[in-house]
């Protein structure tokens, strides 16, 4: 087993000090009402935010319980493993939905948001790096020292989420007693009284309405059907990125340049970021994941005619496919915010239900998670006839001698498992992207709609803010 999960975790708590360092900034030089008043941002509710921030300050120290859980035995494997495994998997989850619907809560323009993805994506290749600190202690023959690096990740992560959590807690509460705070209840601020709003609308919807107003939400459909596809590329990817190193490039990079490009395929994606969201903030997001998909399919039609051949080219193409797939998925994150507020205004409500919508989109791309290595395997074996798990067991049943060796296969059927894995690696990004590009094509917020919703939710904003004040 490798090291890979450490990078997960702490690359989550790093994140985390996203959402505080762009807000402690703004405090800090009293620029936060008046930056608010420029942009035409509109914050949550201050007891939504705080809301979020508690639990992720009580989720994140319990995601690292469950991660060391993995690495310190405590009962029966197969047990401890499923446990683990759902304990895991699902700290994860309510840890990364709380913080990616601060996204929609703390911020309302596209710039904003864009610099708080562009912390996030700061921090969390900081956090990744741990998958390189993990390889000087990682011994698949003595795991003493790889659970004391697990136990000192997992202490430095969760005092990181406890710390994280109460600098932004501070942050919004002190924005909330600031003299000013009345005008900003114009602006949609962080003030207490907008809790009235929120409140009431939560109890007037169930959950069948709310499910049927999703499904007359045009543009989610469509987003959360490109986004399936692009799930399931980036598991896809993930999965079957160590196979194709294995077999495209074995013969032509040692076996610690590949365990290189492993690891450095976890940080490229976020510092890919950092240079895509100054696009975004110029061109608009919308622009750059089209263009993200049509890189995609063009070096995909160039990999396919260029043949396996050629090392170096199979190399980059290898690596850039993950990076750019991994990296868009990364932006697609404001997307959602936009359509968080586009829900709002469609919807007439009182308060923004993003994490609802959040958690939605999760739920409807979650089988592009579990079946890219399902269909990634069956498509290997329906061309090659090999099957990855297919192993023979140590001995006969009811013999005490060992199994003998498999022949070995003819020379003939050599390049077989080779030529499957190229065909698997360019024809599953062309047939992605081809989806993805007449998707994407249908999605119609942005540009003058975006402008549009955008400006709607700020008028509701101060009409409710105006109504609370009233009352």
């Amino acid at each position: 087993m490798a090291p890979w999960p450490s990078s997960s975790l702490f690359c989550t708590m790093c994140s985390c000090f996203t959402m505080w360092t762009p807000l402690s900034q703004c405090t800090r030089s009293t620029k936060l009402p008046s930056g608010l008043e420029r942009s035409g941002a509109r914050l949550s509710s201050r007891a939504v935010v705080l809301a979020r921030v508690r639990a992720l300050g009580w989720h994140g120290p319990l995601l690292a319980l469950s991660f060391l859980a993995f690495w310190v035995p405590w009962a029966p494997a197969g047990l401890q493993f499923l446990l683990c495994l759902c304990l895991y998997d699902g700290f994860l989850t309510l840890v990364d939905l709380h913080h990616h619907a601060l996204l929609a809560d703390l911020a309302l323009s596209a710039h904003d948001r864009t610099h708080l993805n562009f912390y996030c994506s700061l921090f969390s290749a900081a956090g990744s790096l741990s998958v390189f600190a993990s390889y000087a202690f990682w011994n698949k023959e003595d795991f003493s020292s790889f659970r004391a690096f697990c136990v000192a990740l997992a202490t430095g992560s969760g005092l990181g989420f406890v710390g994280a959590t109460w600098l932004l807690r501070r942050q919004v509460e002190a924005a909330g007693r600031e003299p000013g705070c009345p005008a900003l209840a114009v602006d949609g601020g962080l003030c207490g009284e907008e809790l009235l709003t929120g409140c009431q609308d939560a109890g007037s919807i169930t959950l069948g309405q709310y499910l049927r107003q999703l499904a007359r939400h045009r543009n989610f459909l469509w987003f959360v059907g490109m986004d399936l596809v692009q799930v399931f590329h980036c598991h896809f990817n993930s999965n079957f990125f160590p196979l194709f190193l294995e077999h495209l490039l074995s013969d032509h990079i040692s076996l610690s340049t590949g365990s290189f490009l492993l690891g450095i395929s976890y940080v490229a994606p976020h510092l890919n970021n950092l240079y895509f969201l100054p696009l975004c903030q110029r061109w608009g997001v919308y622009t750059v994941v089209r263009g993200l998909f049509l890189l995609k399919l063009g070096l995909s039609l160039l990999m396919l005619l260029a043949g396996p051949d050629r090392p170096g080219l199979l190399c980059l193409f290898i690596a850039s496919n993950r990076v750019f797939t991994e990296g868009t998925c990364k932006l697609l994150t404001l997307v959602v915010t936009d359509l968080v507020d586009e829900d709002l205004v469609l919807n007439h409500r009182k308060q923004a239900a993003s994490a609802l919508l959040f958690g939605m989109v999760a739920l409807v791309t979650k089988p592009g998670q579990t079946f890219a290595p399902l269909l990634g395997t069956w498509l290997l074996c329906f061309y090659t006839g090999h099957d990855l798990f297919q192993q023979p067991p140590l001995n006969p049943v009811g013999s005490a001698q060992p199994w003998p060796e498999p022949p070995a296969p003819p020379p003939a059927q050599a390049p077989t498992l080779r030529q499957g894995c190229f065909y698997l690696l360019v024809l599953v990004p062309i047939t992605c992207a081809l989806l993805q590009l007449f998707t994407w094509s249908q999605f119609t917020l942005h540009g003058r709609r975006l402008h549009m919703v955008k400006a709607q939710r700020q008028n509701l904003s101060r009409a409710q803010a105006l109504d609370v004040k009233m009352v």
